[in-house]
């Protein structure tokens, strides 16, 4: 059997559906099985379960889900929309971190779980042009090392 050798990618774009979020993770955990990476499944899926549940929440247009090895040895979960505002939860002041949330909040801890299970973490703004549709891309890294 033929296998894709790293660094590879693959992007799945989304409609605005709340069946969305459970069909990418699905699709998540195709496409690290078919890599041998299915040691890597929970961790990579709770990073875009966070991801793709905060661009379904508070964004209104279509999302797409974005999976990338990185060298050496890392998977980057990204999240893209077409909303430009990057959350608190990813905001840095300087290197000061937006402050968790009370234990009586109800949410607003998903993008913090994100950078506290992530090996890395940031977002990018996209500005439009061409065949950007601008937005941003919140992204976390995870390491995969040797996972045989």
């Amino acid at each position: 059997m033929a296998t894709v050798s790293p660094p590879w990618a693959y992007s799945l774009h989304l409609p605005h559906d709340p069946r969305a979020p459970g069909i990418a993770r699905a699709t998540l955990r195709t496409v690290l099985a078919a890599h041998h990476l299915t040691a890597l499944a929970p961790t990579a899926e709770l990073l875009a379960s966070e991801l793709l549940t905060n661009a379904h929440l508070h964004t209104r247009g279509p999302y797409a889900l974005r999976l990338r090895a990185m060298e050496p040895g890392r998977l980057r979960v990204a999240v893209w929309d077409s909303d430009p505002r990057v959350p608190a939860g990813f905001a840095r002041d300087g290197d000061t971190l937006v402050a968790v949330p009370p234990d009586s909040a109800e949410d607003g801890r998903g993008l913090h779980l994100v950078r506290a299970c992530a090996d890395s973490w940031g977002s990018s703004v996209l500005g439009e042009s061409g065949a950007s549709k601008g937005g941003k891309l919140l992204w976390a890294e995870c390491q995969w090392g040797d996972l045989s």
